[in-house]
């Protein structure tokens, strides 16, 4: 199963008529996406990036709340794994 999160694009290059690719900052970091599947897409819009193809733009509400589960998510640990913390706890 693959898991993506949103992310916002903030640059867009077209160096050839055909082909634009975009500076998306997913949150950890600044990635490159082509934008073949999704040519409509704007700077300042939220995407869905697979293999470093956007397939999908997505409203900023859905984008937003997509990326607060996944602030949530990142909280959770695996049942019976140690914190740094906890490690030397009886």
């Amino acid at each position: 199963m693959c898991l993506t999160t949103p992310g916002r694009i903030v640059s867009i290059e077209t160096p050839s008529p055909d082909a634009r690719i975009a500076d998306v900052d997913f949150g950890v970091g600044v990635r490159r996406v082509n934008l073949v599947f999704t040519p409509e897409a704007r700077v300042g819009d939220y995407v869905i990036a697979q293999a470093g193809f956007s397939t999908r733009i997505l409203p900023e509400e859905e984008a937003r709340e997509a990326l607060a589960y996944a602030r949530q998510l990142s909280t959770l640990r695996e049942p019976g794994a140690a914190l740094a913390s906890d490690e030397g706890s009886p």
